[in-house]
């Protein structure tokens, strides 16, 4: 991380500002403590104060300080703060829009793709005004991991092993599991360990690796999937309407201007994250990895379905099939798949 930020800001101890502007002060809602999925939050609070010469603090609350998680948009939409991580699985139905990228095997097999697909739905007009609606706009996303799922007890080692597990997996990736017979909860990060360790769950789906370790879910666990890859889901930083149009021009250049670079920065910090994590997890979990037989039948049984349901569910509220198209069309896909791809993401 912090040599991702040294080369985002280059001369960070410069005594000349690059952007003149006005004094101002940010604050930010987060949950948890500083970590991978941080970062794009962290970057953008070390780009404020380095090219303003500390002219425009951005102020990080970690911890709910300020916020509980899931009323993150409450406080963006009465103007508590200024800007927030929000993650979509947390209130489905303040954005049923975005919870278009918690379908199961989305074509974003790849940090690449990845970048694509979320770019082109953090600008799709159903996801914009569903946000203006809590006077929030997207400003970049937290570029989630694939998920994988760390458990307790005998490892689930074939898709009927899942039959009966209660497995922490929200919206699609939720209805995906629930299609192998697993019950889904949507339990808030924080609220996992917990329930892990007491036995309420027996297995939680995370951003692979980063947000398992943050959590401290590793510390209750037995096994972890190494290649199920199931889907994933959305944490944009997003700011509040008003206080993005009152920042003075120089302000709103210097947000597009440093944008890609904290993308490009939160993807590396994941990269850096996996490369402890990952062999700490081979020694000390048992890994559980699918034969393509086995991921084949999963994709067949819970790709396409599960996406199909949310297009039937949601199209009369919104294009739900013209978001799930723009996935697919950001890779240069198209939806629904040929026939010969046999599953969705394939």
């Amino acid at each position: 991380m912090l040599g991702v930020v040294a080369m985002l800001l280059a001369a960070p101890h410069a005594p000349a500002a690059e952007v003149v502007g006005p004094k101002l002060r940010w604050d930010v809602s987060l949950w948890g403590k500083p970590r991978a999925g941080t970062a794009i939050a962290e970057l953008l609070a070390a780009a404020a104060q380095a090219k303003t010469g500390g002219s425009w603090r951005v102020v990080l609350h970690y911890g709910e300080a300020i916020s509980k998680a899931r009323e993150n948009l409450d406080g963006i939409a009465i103007g508590a703060f200024e800007a927030a991580l929000i993650c979509n699985f947390y209130h489905p139905r303040k954005n049923p829009a975005l919870m278009v990228l918690t379908m199961p095997f989305l074509p974003m097999r790849n940090a690449a793709d990845s970048l694509r697909v979320r770019e082109a739905v953090l600008a799709h007009a159903a996801v914009r005004e569903e946000l203006k609606r809590w006077n929030a706009m997207p400003y970049a996303s937290a570029m989630m991991p694939q998920y994988e799922i760390l458990g307790r007890g005998a490892p689930p080692t074939r898709l009927e092993d899942w039959r009966g597990l209660s497995v922490r997996a929200g919206g699609g990736l939720g209805q995906a599991m629930r299609r192998v017979g697993a019950t889904p909860t949507s339990s808030a990060a924080t609220e996992v360990y917990t329930g892990v360790q007491q036995g309420t769950m027996d297995a939680a789906a995370f951003p692979f690796t980063y947000s398992h370790i943050s959590y401290r879910i590793h510390e209750v666990s037995d096994w972890f999937t190494g290649n199920l890859s199931p889907g994933t889901s959305e944490c944009p930083l997003v700011f509040n309407i008003d206080a993005y149009e009152a920042l003075p021009p120089q302000y709103k250049v210097l947000l597009q201007d440093i944008r890609a670079g904290l993308l490009q920065g939160q993807m590396q910090a994941y990269v850096d994250v996996d490369k402890e994590n990952l062999p700490m997890l081979k020694r000390t979990l048992v890994e559980v990895r699918y034969s393509d037989e086995e991921l084949a039948r999963f994709r067949a049984l819970a790709g396409r379905p599960v996406i199909d349901a949310w297009i039937e569910d949601n199209q009369h509220r919104f294009d739900a099939r013209g978001l799930v198209e723009t996935i697919y069309a950001a890779v240069g896909k198209t939806y629904p798949p040929a026939a010969a791809g046999a599953a969705a993401g394939q």
